[in-house]
């Protein structure tokens, strides 16, 4: 029984792992309704409450590694989302089923994962949509097995592709948190990054991928830190005439809207001082003033003290970091200031040379120069020396026939310079 609206149910008992996370409840969500979610590309994201966690794995089936994923959430009685590629569904159809028969909601990652698909045309990308659906399918053997839940590869979405996605009634699937798990990165690193993006944002959509060994081994870690931080594991299922949806408000589909108050759970097997007929006389107001058991009063202080053990353990951490790095930070300016100096010396000593060479070159320069002109002086001289005694020749040869033509014109007397007309 719940007080105060939905209550969230505690992750069931998992056979031969009582310390297993589980899966704390599954949601079931209309397309039509909200037809886009993921905070890193929408407004929207999936109604969950504070440290709630929706797994999702991308880019499968690959085998070892899908079946080995497989097994780790199996272990942990986890239930997760998947979003396949068409080829590799085609490719793996067993390893497709496997996903299937353990009971994950299975959803579609286009045909071939084009790394572009924004940039392909509106026909492209609606093969790309519909095809990845088809081959999803036909290796299941059931179209009703694929839910209506699409995610865009490297979340290339555009208007054309979300208006067609939603005409067929498809919810468009982004993300509130990477693990990064698609870099060379450790392990480690992976479970790292998720769980301080998660306790960032309070509860999310974590992104995931299923073919790569740093995944397989980041798994158990990020399992086992997420049980020890208190997150719960939330599965999501599409909205069906015999599986109507899960009851929400419009501001739990928003990530940072004001959170709620928490349902108290009765525990009924705890309470020592009613009996069943006594119990069965109060009403709702009453049953939920009654005070929680003091064991789930002490399993809550040892959640709280838990979560915030670790929350200093990350402060702590980057602060040593930070301060750590501190020395090699100044080390660097130190250096770099000490090879800017020293290329500036060099450069300036460079300059310094190159002018005293100038300097010492200057009298072979002048005696150069003092030679090359007395040599074209020497070649002007003997040049002009042959051209007078040519133009004295022609001179002297054109004579005659000037005196010739001069005895032949008559004289003018000069007294009489005016009266000639």
């Amino acid at each position: 029984m719940f007080c105060g609206g939905i209550g969230v149910a505690q992750a069931g008992e998992c056979p031969g792992n009582p310390n297993a996370i589980g899966t704390s409840r599954t949601i079931v969500v209309d397309p039509r309704e909200h037809g886009r979610i993921g905070t890193m590309d929408y407004e929207e994201t999936l109604p969950l409450a504070d440290h709630e966690v929706v797994l999702t794995f991308d880019d499968g089936p690959l085998p070892p590694y899908t079946n080995q994923i497989l097994k780790i959430l199996a272990d942990e009685c986890v239930l997760a989302n998947y979003f396949i590629v068409g080829e590799m569904a085609k490719a793996y159809p067993e390893a497709l089923r496997a996903v299937a028969a353990a009971g994950h909601t299975i959803g579609t990652h286009s045909w071939s994962h084009p790394l572009k698909f924004r940039a392909q045309s509106y026909e492209r990308a609606k093969f790309q949509i519909d095809e990845g659906i088809a081959a999803t399918a036909a290796a299941l053997g059931d179209p009703s097995k694929v839910a209506p839940f699409f995610r865009f590869p490297g979340f290339g979405h555009t208007n054309e592709s979300e208006e067609y996605l939603a005409g067929k009634g498809i919810m468009v699937w982004g993300a509130d948190a990477p693990a990064d798990d698609w870099t060379k990165i450790s392990a480690s690193e992976i479970a790292h990054r998720a769980i301080r993006r998660l306790e960032g944002k309070g509860k999310g959509i974590l992104l995931l991928h299923d073919i790569h060994a740093r995944t397989v081994a980041a798994l158990p870690m990020l399992l086992r830190e997420l049980k020890e931080r208190g997150f719960r594991i939330v599965h999501v299922v599409p909205a069906s005439p015999e599986r109507p949806a899960t009851e929400t408000v419009a501001s739990a589909w928003r990530l940072h809207s004001r959170p709620g108050p928490v349902a108290p759970v009765i525990m009924i097997a705890s309470i020592q001082n009613l009996d069943a007929e006594s119990l069965a006389k109060l009403n709702q107001e009453q049953l939920c003033a009654l005070p929680e058991p003091e064991e789930h009063q002490a399993r809550l202080h040892r959640v709280k003290g838990v979560r915030l053990a670790h929350l200093h353990r990350d402060a702590k951490e980057d602060s040593k970091e930070q301060s750590s790095d501190k020395p090699g930070r100044e080390a660097r300016l130190h250096r770099d200031a000490k090879h800017l100096h020293e290329s500036k010396r060099a450069r300036l000593a460079r300059l310094h040379r190159e002018l005293r060479e100038a300097s010492d070159d200057k009298p072979s320069r002048e005696a150069r120069s003092q030679r090359e002109s007395k040599s074209a002086g020497e070649d002007i001289t003997s040049s002009v020396g042959e051209a007078p005694i040519r133009h004295a020749s022609r001179k002297h040869k054109a004579r005659p026939n000037k005196v010739a033509a001069t005895s032949e014109t008559p004289s003018v007397p000069i007294g009489n310079s005016h009266s000639v007309q």
